[in-house]
């Protein structure tokens, strides 16, 4: 029987030619093929470091994107079956995404805009109250610090002019990383199909083994992560809630959606919220108790508990990849290294890390090279 190559496709000469190639020998390569492959490798690393030095102001955008748009797929095709509208379907899932985290967005301007004017208009009266309750704590009896709350208290009321413009530039910075976010997220909609199968004809047969092993890890420690940071968000958040709603303060969801939002960014967390409304409590409530409860709660429950333990046990069972040692160490040290992006990067870093040992220490791995060089 005849084998017909087909135009553009490998036939069994290229094949054969190809299997020759990558079951050759360093030593066996000529000076000038020595030279190719030096030049093919280091013109790669060169543009792959341009590339990341390009998208590093939006590639937690990118990578976001691309996992909520895994996350969504299902209610994705499950909508594009009952419209027909790829695309629509995708720009439908968007807003379901968007619309929410922009509600809670203008809720909390307007609401803080609202404080700052009364501070503005009560500088006076705010001062006082704060000098007042200085002066009842121990050791400070005798401090003079009228002038100086009096300063403070000025700056905090002129920063009410300055959010406008605060805004106009965030929105600038921001704009970018949005659009990025958006369109990866439709791209994932729309193709994650071709996405797929374009990534795996790109890896050779013989990596099969460690491509499945970084897939398996990567995705894993990504679900992980992003689920463990969502969820013990949003427990802080509610812990924020209803201990404002308890102790009577106000601004309690403008406060709560706050603490969501800055316990992404490194080194702030929840604490960055009850701190101050404890301070609040203490020196506009004269209430001591419920400063104190509130210091306590949020120390020993937002920020012991939920971020030091729960985070990290909850990503490394949903991650089935890393235990409670190693996702705790890629969490702490991604966010530490690489900021915001590093609730993502550092457990794909390690889980990259992983999936490389486990395949270079597999004895099947090195059954199939022993069976090669056998062969060879």
């Amino acid at each position: 029987m005849t084998l017909i190559e087909v135009p553009g496709e490998p036939g069994p000469k290229d094949r054969r030619r190809d299997e020759r190639r990558l079951n050759s020998r360093l030593a066996d390569l000529s000076v000038p093929e020595f030279r190719r492959i030096a030049l093919t490798w280091l013109l790669t690393a060169v543009v792959v470091g341009l590339f990341l030095w390009m998208v590093r102001e939006v590639l937690i955008a990118g990578v976001l994107g691309i996992v909520i748009a895994a996350y969504l797929r299902p209610l994705y095709r499950w909508i594009e079956r009952k419209t027909g509208k790829p695309m629509g379907s995708a720009v439908l899932m968007l807003l379901i995404v968007i619309i929410p985290v922009l509600g809670a967005l203008v809720y909390s301007y307007t609401e803080l805009v609202d404080v700052l004017g009364y501070i503005s208009s009560h500088q006076t009266e705010v001062a006082d109250q704060i000098d007042t309750a200085i002066r009842r704590l121990p050791f400070l009896q005798g401090v003079n610090a009228t002038e100086t709350v009096r300063q403070y208290v000025v700056l905090v009321s002129e920063s009410g002019t300055k959010i406008p413009a605060a805004i106009k530039e965030a929105v600038v910075e921001l704009s970018v990383a949005a659009t990025i976010f958006l369109l990866t997220a439709a791209y994932v909609f729309t193709d994650a199909d071709s996405i797929v199968s374009y990534v795996r004809s790109k890896v050779p047969t013989r990596y099969d083994e460690l491509r499945e092993a970084l897939v398996t890890n990567v995705t894993g420690v990504l679900y992980g992560a992003i689920y463990s940071t969502l969820l013990t968000q949003s427990l802080k958040t509610l812990v924020i809630f209803l201990m404002n709603l308890a102790f009577g303060v106000p601004l309690a969801a403008v406060l709560a959606i706050l603490s969501f939002i800055i316990g992404f960014f490194p080194i702030v967390g929840s604490w960055s919220v009850y701190v101050p409304v404890a301070a609040w409590l203490l020196v506009f409530r004269d209430s001591p108790v419920r400063a104190g409860l509130m210091l306590l709660v949020g120390f020993l429950l937002n920020t012991l508990f939920i971020s030091t333990y729960l985070r990290p046990k909850i990503a490394a069972e949903r991650s089935g990849v890393l235990n409670f040692y190693w996702m705790f160490v890629a969490l702490v040290t991604g966010v530490y290294t690489f900021g915001l992006a590093g609730i993502l990067l550092g457990p794909i870093l390690i889980g990259l890390l992983k999936a490389v040992v486990d395949s270079v220490t597999a004895q099947t791995s090195w059954r199939l090279l022993d069976a090669e060089d056998s062969a060879g």
